[in-house]
């Protein structure tokens, strides 16, 4: 039920929703309930809306396109779900631009409106799920590029203080899929990100097949479009569509480790794919063949399963609980522990249980 409420929303910039479903809300498609949730507009809203009764004191669970979170059981506090669209250039000097977008605008959306108009750099990062304002939460990367390489500043909104800031991208301590925004989640809620896009950029090829995924079309000089086409056809023959199964997309972190364990690893495991991890002294590894090593690619318990097509994806076949999947993925990361010696980390953030 949507429960107008005259004194948070003058302008509709707010919408609160009681006993609200998650089930579409998260692209494993899980079933859980909010007791509160709350659509804002325009990020201007925040304090007024922590202020209220139902939220003052606690602190709030922010919620985008649900595609980087497990609902393991109920989240047990208020909810926001930023909803704001806007998407301006900033600043454009001809060589470079500062694009500025909502945190609620779609991320894949986003980043097919900035090819259209003449920007570079996020072509790699196509057909990523979720919204902006969770791309340097989990700092999200694909085929050779991360989106903090990219990022200018974020916006964001700092509950206990109740103020507004803006982070630069020192500020905002990015690393292999992390930030102060993941370190910290209930410090900050992300309200829009300032992006520093190129009209002109050297396409990024030398990854998981993305250059011969172009020779293959006879594309020799590839434009931005076209690395983006090619990553939108080789993301849908490895990835489920979570509209179709649900599926969060890798549910594991490729596990970094220190390059004695990775060479000790790579000398009785020939085949196992390992790459620098901007350390000399460490090397990453690839948590889909662990896995898929370990025997779990294709298999199912019930309707939690782990995808035919990549063993990093833990699909739902249709009526998985949050906790299914869950203890699924623990039972696939214990055995990788005690064949490899390997700790697997998720990349979704577990709601209503720690891993």
């Amino acid at each position: 039920m949507n429960v107008q409420d005259p004194a948070l929303e003058p302008d509709r910039a707010i919408r609160i929703l009681r006993d609200a479903p998650l089930q579409s809300r998260n692209t494993f498609g899980v079933p859980a309930r909010a007791t509160v949730l709350a659509e804002v507009d325009d990020a201007r809203a925040l304090p007024a809306l922590l202020e209220s009764p139902e939220f003052a004191g606690q602190a709030p669970l922010v919620l985008g396109g649900g595609s980087n979170m497990l609902f393991v059981d109920d989240p047990g506090r208020p909810l926001v779900a930023l909803t704001g669209r806007d998407v301006r250039v900033l600043a454009d000097d001809g060589d470079r631009a500062i694009v500025r977008a909502d945190a609620g605008v779609q991320w894949h959306g986003f980043v097919m409106d900035t090819l259209a108009g003449g920007f570079a750099g996020l072509e790699n990062l196509a057909l990523i799920p979720g919204t902006v304002g969770a791309a340097p939460i989990q700092n999200i990367g694909a085929y050779g590029v991360e989106v903090r390489e990219f990022i200018h500043a974020v916006e964001a909104f700092e509950p206990t203080t109740g103020q507004a800031m803006r982070l630069t991208r020192e500020a905002c301590g990015f690393a292999y899929r992390d930030s102060v925004f993941k370190r910290q989640p209930d410090r900050f809620i992300v309200t829009a990100v300032e992006f520093d896009l190129p009209h002109r950029h050297a396409p990024i090829l030398d990854y998981a097949g993305l250059g011969d995924e172009l020779a293959a079309k006879g594309i020799e000089r590839p434009t931005p479009r076209d690395v983006a086409d090619a990553v939108i056809a080789i993301r849908r023959r490895k990835l489920p569509d979570p509209a179709v199964l649900g599926n969060a997309g890798s549910f594991f972190k490729n596990p970094i480790v220190p390059a004695s364990q990775a060479d000790a690893l790579v000398a009785d495991h020939p085949t196992l794919p390992a790459f620098g991890a901007g350390d000399p002294d460490r090397r990453k590894l690839s948590a889909g063949w662990l896995i898929d090593a370990c025997g779990w690619k294709g298999h199912r318990d019930g309707d939690a399963g782990v995808a035919a097509s990549h063993a990093l994806v833990l699909v739902n076949h249709g009526n998985a609980t949050g906790r299914q999947l869950f203890d699924l993925a623990r039972r696939i990361a214990d055995s990788v522990q005690v064949r490899f010696g390997v700790a697997l980390e998720p990349e979704p953030r577990m709601i209503g249980t720690h891993w």
